[in-house]
């Protein structure tokens, strides 16, 4: 069977708590579960000892077992020296979407038709004066 360790929620509407739940993959987040591991209040400060509670033992025994853990409670047990989280890495991430990039593309092209039409039109003047003066 396999197994995920996993956030189930609680909590009321906009209050949320989670349980730490050793879960079959195939039930649902917040359906049937094997065993209770721990708990999550994300409503608490982040360096307070009660947002993240964790059964040490039990989630070992599990990760021994071949539980394959959630990212984010792959995150708590980093933090708690259980498993070894890779950082991950997202160039990509913070680059605009095609429409955006689109949209600057097209602004950047009539930017520089714009300063080419404003070249001509200092060079044109400069131009006339030259022939005018060479007319005189």
């Amino acid at each position: 069977m396999a197994t995920k360790i996993r956030l189930a929620r609680g909590g009321s509407k906009k209050r949320p708590y989670y349980r730490i739940v050793i879960a079959d993959v195939r039930s649902p987040r917040d359906g049937r579960f094997i065993e209770k591991v721990g708990s999550y209040n994300p409503l608490l400060p982040k360096d307070s000892e009660d947002r993240i509670q964790l059964n040490v033992e039990r989630v070992q025994y599990w990760l021994d077992n071949g539980a394959q853990p959630t990212d984010r409670v792959l995150r708590f047990l980093d933090a708690a020296g259980l498993a070894k989280r890779e950082a991950r890495n997202n160039p990509k991430k913070a680059l605009p979407g095609q429409k955006a990039q689109e949209r600057i593309e097209a602004k950047r092209l009539a930017e520089e038709e714009a300063a080419a039409a404003a070249a001509e039109a200092a060079a044109a003047p400069a131009e006339e004066a030259t022939e005018e003066a060479a007319a005189e």
